[in-house]
């Protein structure tokens, strides 16, 4: 297995880090996982590239880095629409493409949605820390040094031993629709019955708004409040990826991949895994409405997803 330089970062973009799915088992010693925040657009970008489905990418919010490639390699971009471009040539989204040394590529901006995900066959390297690569900026560690690109960064990649094919691609059925308004599905949370029934109406009727506020450890939303029958806080208790919070001023906040291992706050509601994909793409000004589900349904799509992933493999492992 050789490790080489993929690329120069010649910008860096508003926030571009190495991740991968994200590092487990830690939490009880205040280390959050931290990770992609979109994992079905991680998973299938790896897929595209012929890549272990674990292996780390560049997670690229909003504004895109110029990157100037350094060798030859198969990339594939999913997630947002952040328009890439290979010199200046428009990239194909959710498609494996190649890049020749002194290619460069780069991304005007956003277009539907708010990360895209940037794989290279072979998997993107990076500090490994706790049986991850991902970045955990709060902390600095993992990825790029603990922190996002810069430029002078070289980014590097593990060559494949195989050569992989590109133009593999997903139907348009499997593309997300990042539209302006979410229908987001969520459980109840643990202190459900702490809220007033005013309260639960305008949580699951009402339309909450994203606010600038939000980042990889929480979204933060503004609409009616959600009121409650006691105090807002609690004993610290557990949280996890798409825990809805509301503190004492009764608007929601989900917590996302760099949340804290544990809150004080009152959870009403957890984001089915499903859904947290839609979540991450959230950008400021959208909408977002919560429509309750069961625990079971809850199951019963993620069972759904799973096996679609499963035929997915198998069908780009059919192509030459």
């Amino acid at each position: 297995m050789t490790m080489e330089a993929l690329c120069y970062v010649e910008k860096p973009g508003m926030l571009t880090t190495i991740q991968d799915l994200g590092r487990f088992g830690y939490q009880s010693q205040g280390i959050p996982p931290a990770g992609v925040m979109d994992y079905y657009s991680f998973t299938i970008a790896n897929m595209l590239t012929g890549n272990h489905l674990r292996e780390a990418v560049l997670e690229i919010t909003m504004t895109g880095p110029t990157l100037h490639f350094l060798r030859d390699a198969t990339l594939a971009i999913t997630g947002a629409d952040l328009q890439p471009y290979k010199n200046k040539e428009q990239v194909s989204m959710w498609k494996s493409f190649n890049v020749q040394k002194g290619d460069k590529l780069s991304f005007k901006g956003p277009k539907q949605g708010a990360r895209a995900y940037l794989s290279a066959a072979g998997g993107i390297q990076g500090d490994e820390v706790l049986n991850s690569k991902s970045t955990y900026i709060k902390a600095g560690f993992g990825g790029m040094e603990g922190r996002p690109l810069k430029k002078g960064d070289y980014v590097s990649f593990t060559v494949p031993s195989n050569p992989v094919t590109s133009g593999k691609g997903i139907h348009v059925d499997l593309m997300p629709s990042y539209a302006d308004q979410q229908v987001l599905r969520v459980v109840d949370g643990p202190e459900h019955s702490s809220f007033s029934k005013d309260g639960l109406e305008h949580f699951y009727y009402a339309a909450y708004t994203v606010t600038n506020e939000s980042d990889r450890m929480g979204i933060r939303l503004k609409g009616p409040d959600v009121t409650q029958n006691d105090s807002a806080d609690i004993l610290s208790d557990a949280v996890t990826f798409g825990t809805i919070q509301v503190a004492s001023d009764g608007q929601p906040m989900i917590l996302m991949a760099d949340r804290q291992t544990t809150g004080g706050y009152t959870r009403i509601a957890n984001v089915i895994t499903v859904d947290l994909p839609k979540a991450a793409q959230l950008l400021p000004g959208q909408e977002v409405v919560f429509k309750k589900v069961t625990i079971e349904e809850a199951h019963r799509f993620l069972l759904q997803e799973r096996k679609q992933f499963a035929s997915l493999a198998f069908a780009l492992d059919q192509y030459s």
